[in-house]
């Protein structure tokens, strides 16, 4: 028999694990990395994700699902923050994101969000995360090059090997070790990434001075909350697969502990989410979600106990008032961010692809995730010339993807299904 001690202290090694596992810290990273914002910009976002996902974490586990999960940054949202940081629209995103989220929570607590959630079929869901993927790999790319074809640096020996060390670390470990190396093979890569680009002089420490060991996330950090429609139409798209993730989230936690979810408990699970998104878009972060990669840590450790989750989400909140940590975090070079992430965006991609792949094998189902595809990656491209609304629609991969994959799935499999129906009904051989 274990002492308490020894109990409590095996709960927290099992926590920071829950801690090094999840994309909390690695996220905001890649974010800030990739859209350009400064070092307090990117200290504020790391500490604001960090102290939102500890909070939410903690509610989640003690009073509303109930169950041994990890909330934190969805990646649905990681190219729509970059894209509005690159533009300048980060004020817009925050607006978008506080919107999405009370939309959310009026549709969880009237309970029509189990309808939307059924009219989005595996057709659309894997569509759009595909094509979230292929907005990623853009931006990670441009990270691990170093930045675009005349920037200083661009794919610079030193750039290409930190970045391509990286990569090759998180490939190496993810696939061919086992154990501890296996699961914590992001963090042992931006470590040692981190390390190389310290030995090849590319981290500046003297920012590191200038940050106070206790600090609180700033209101409002890009300014008044502004609404535009095209960029709030893509967050609450986004939000949507958010919600869907969620959900199977949820039901694989439940399927470790060997406990059916009940309805309420996820209705419950959604609305907290929503509460913490919507206090997250006030300090600059963006929307929280449900962690699959921590469920499978439940799955490979066999303990399903909730305590590793609490020591878990403490810690988070800890090292949110701690800005001297979100600015280490943050110092860390673009090409280790796009080594890290760049097996990530596959990783998103593939998963969008296992889901197409869930959906049934129709020729109508092929259309719409094949001509939304190709409507999301084509379109953009030609959209530089033009400005506006319809400038910022056809230059947006995920609305466009979203829009086309909606309306072909109305148009081609609802609209069709109702016209049938509707002519058994009158057919007099029918009745």
């Amino acid at each position: 028999m274990f002492s308490k001690k020894q109990r409590l202290l095996s709960h927290g090694i099992a926590g920071l694990q829950h801690v090094f596992v999840s994309n909390v810290w690695l996220d905001p990273i890649y974010v800030a990395a990739a859209a350009g914002l400064s070092l307090n910009m990117s200290v504020n976002l790391v500490n604001t994700i960090f102290i939102v996902s500890g909070i939410v974490t903690l509610t989640q586990v003690t009073k509303l699902v109930r169950l041994p999960i990890i909330q934190g940054p969805s990646a649905a949202f990681d190219a729509l923050m970059i894209g509005a940081g690159k533009s300048g629209q980060l004020a817009a995103a925050s607006g978008s994101i506080l919107i999405s989220a009370l939309l959310v929570f009026l549709l969880s607590i009237t309970g029509l969000m189990s309808k939307i959630l059924k009219f989005l079929t595996p057709t659309i869901i894997g569509t759009l995360i595909f094509l979230v993927g292929v907005s990623l790999s853009s931006f990670t790319l441009s990270e691990f090059l170093g930045g675009y074809p005349g920037d200083k640096g661009f794919a610079a020996p030193q750039t290409l090997l930190l970045a391509i060390v990286t990569t090759g670390i998180v490939l190496g470990l993810s696939l061919f070790a086992r154990g501890h190396l296996k699961r914590f093979a992001f963090l042992i890569a931006l470590v040692i990434g981190d390390g190389l680009a310290i030995f090849l002089g590319q981290v500046n420490f003297s920012l590191l001075a200038t940050k106070p060991w206790f600090g609180l996330p700033h209101l409002l950090p890009y300014g008044q909350l502004r609404f535009n429609w095209v960029v709030f139409s893509a967050f609450f798209v986004a939000y949507l697969v958010a919600v869907v993730e969620a959900v199977g989230v949820y039901e694989a936690a439940g399927d470790a502990m060997g406990e059916t979810i009940a309805p309420k408990r996820v209705q419950n699970g959604l609305l907290g989410e929503a509460v913490g998104s919507m206090f997250s878009s006030l300090f600059g972060g963006f929307p929280t979600t449900a962690y699959a990669q921590n469920v499978g840590v439940l799955n490979l450790s066999q303990n399903t106990s909730r305590m590793p989750v609490l020591f878990a989400g403490t810690a988070f909140i800890i090292f949110g008032f701690v800005p001297k940590i979100g600015a280490l975090l943050a110092l860390t070079p673009s090409p280790v961010i796009g080594g890290i992430f760049l097996p990530a965006a596959t990783t998103l991609l593939m998963t969008g692809l296992k889901m197409l792949n869930q959906a049934d094998n129709t020729q109508t189902n092929q259309i719409i995730s094949g001509l939304s595809i190709v409507l999301a990656i084509a379109l953009p491209a030609y959209a530089s010339g033009w400005h506006g609304v319809l400038g910022q629609l056809l230059s947006n991969t995920i609305l466009i993807g979203a829009i086309a994959a909606i309306s072909l799935h109305i148009g081609l499999n609802l609209i069709p299904k109702y016209l049938r129906k509707v002519q058994q009904t009158n057919d007099p051989a029918k009745k």
